[in-house]
């Protein structure tokens, strides 16, 4: 077995050491060395694909046999039940601009089902962090959701997708729902993000579609332990690999009715 709250640790302190070669990179980026995934806002960096690699090569020796998924293209089966679901540097088109937020996002599965998840919001220094059956943390302080009840007090955030735009007026009726039955929409630019802000009460819900694994992998794993609840957009379960997802605290279901009615 083991030791969770170890591996916890360890990678909180791995994201700490990537994070700050991330700040060094960005107050000297290069934007010349941008290029360009599917979609003219999906971007990718240097310092994504150099950071995946500190990463990967120090998880290797804090879990030895465990897979990857990574998004600069680490897929890796391993040669035990568990996986690494990273995304070395969540937010990039924010980070090439020196716009805040953006984040290093990890996610520990055993068999698929998290069990650890960590995420660093490097322009902070702000690292969230949970394992099973132990309480989500805002570096040494334990965090919960926010205790609002009603979607008319809450502050919700979403995120726009880089492709896929052939659902965008269905998404555009449920943001215009949102914004005249709430405090207001953000959209932060890192899902990541996003998601340890739900978790701490920052914000009280956030949804999203067009999403990967390794953007939600560690967020909603740490908002569940937070005491908030995530779904994908049908209320299942399948909110990881199934490219959407509605995470809150106690309006996650006020949420989930309106995303249902309009979703197509």
């Amino acid at each position: 077995m083991i030791n969770l709250p170890a591996i916890e640790q360890n990678v909180s302190e791995l994201c700490s050491e990537v994070g700050e070669f991330i700040l060094t990179e960005c107050g000297n980026f290069d934007k010349s060395r941008i290029e360009q995934k599917e979609g003219i806002s999906n971007l990718v960096s240097y310092v994504d694909k150099e950071s995946e690699k500190r990463i990967v090569k120090a998880l290797e020796s804090i879990l030895p046999g465990a897979g990857f998924l990574a998004e600069e293209g680490t897929d890796k089966k391993g040669t035990n039940d568990y996986q690494w679901i990273i995304d070395p540097l969540d937010g990039t088109t924010n980070f090439t601009h020196g716009l805040p937020p953006f984040a290093i996002s990890i996610g520990l599965a055993k068999s698929k089902k998290m069990v650890c998840g960590v995420i660093l919001e490097v322009t902070k220094g702000e690292c969230f962090h949970a394992s099973l059956d132990n309480p989500a943390f805002l570096n040494e302080k334990v965090i919960h959701v926010s205790p609002v009840k009603s979607l008319s007090e809450s502050l919700l955030a979403t995120g726009f997708p880089y492709y896929h735009f052939d659902k965008i007026e269905a998404y555009l009726e449920i943001i215009k729902i949102f914004l005249q039955q709430t405090h207001g929409i953000r959209r932060l630019g890192s899902a990541a993000t996003d998601l340890a802000y739900v978790a701490c009460g920052r914000l009280d819900g956030f949804f999203e579609y067009n999403l990967n694994a390794w953007d939600v992998a560690a967020g909603s794993f740490i908002v569940e332990q937070a005491g908030g609840k995530v779904t994908d957009f049908r209320g299942g379960d399948n909110h990881i690999f199934g490219g959407e997802l509605c995470a809150g605290n106690a309006i996650q279901q006020e949420m989930l009715d309106i995303i249902q009615r309009n979703w197509r």
